[in-house]
């Protein structure tokens, strides 16, 4: 797991943030999906609620991913935000991480909302890069 500062922190957990998951299927096949639910724990692990969706799918196969962060929008070359580098530590469909997760959902976003959680994963960041990363 890579070191975590607090200005990674403050951009992941900021209210109204943008997040975006990368990840792919076994075969390669890319997909994204915008998340809100997503958060960046103490232990540095970031968690998020899936539905029944290609994100889940994805991750069940392929444990890697990709969180694009950003904290306004549009989003420009000044924008700050970041890309956290991830890999699946545990999926849950009934637990405490399951259960922690719908809980944190209903009341962010409502029980509707929630109802469409089937499973929550933990995440380890391998890597943080900036957003805009000029290095070659």
């Amino acid at each position: 797991m890579v070191e975590i500062n607090k200005e990674v922190f403050e951009i992941v957990n900021k209210p109204g943030r943008v997040g975006v998951l990368g990840t792919a299927d076994k075969q390669g096949q890319p997909n994204t999906a915008y998340f809100g639910s997503l958060r960046l724990m103490e232990d540095g692990s970031v968690v998020l609620g899936l539905g029944n969706n290609r994100s889940l799918k994805n991750i069940e196969e392929n444990p890697l991913a990709v969180l694009f962060c950003v904290t306004e929008s549009p989003v420009g070359f000044k924008t700050p935000g970041l890309r956290l580098y991830l890999k699946v530590k545990e999926i849950q469909k009934a637990g405490p991480l399951y259960d922690g997760v719908k809980t944190a959902i209903a009341e962010h976003a409502g029980t509707e909302a929630a109802k469409m959680i089937v499973a929550a994963a933990a995440f380890e960041v391998t890597d943080i890069r900036k957003l805009v990363d000029w290095q070659r």
